[in-house]
């Protein structure tokens, strides 16, 4: 089936108004350099209507920082993971 891929998700609480949201966590196994209590920064997906992209039902941000370090950065292995 072209559509029946395990997409890796976290649950991330954000800090404006203490909501926890569900984003998608790009990058071939990108979720091994996420931990619990991680700082990440999260942005919206989906254009401008802000629906859920493709096939990820409910899904509507996308983490692209840990630790205020880019997360392709850290999959390709050009940097290491920062400590908080």
């Amino acid at each position: 089936q072209p559509n029946s891929a395990m997409r890796k998700c976290a649950k991330v609480q954000l800090v404006r108004n203490g909501i926890q949201v569900g984003a998608f966590i790009p990058g071939n196994l990108a979720q091994k350099f996420i931990d619990e209590h991680d700082e990440v920064v999260i942005e919206r997906i989906g254009g401008k209507q802000g629906r859920a992209k493709g096939d990820i039902r409910g899904i509507r941000f996308q983490i692209i920082k840990v630790n205020d370090q880019p997360l392709h950065r850290l999959v390709s292995g050009k940097i290491e993971k920062g400590r908080r």
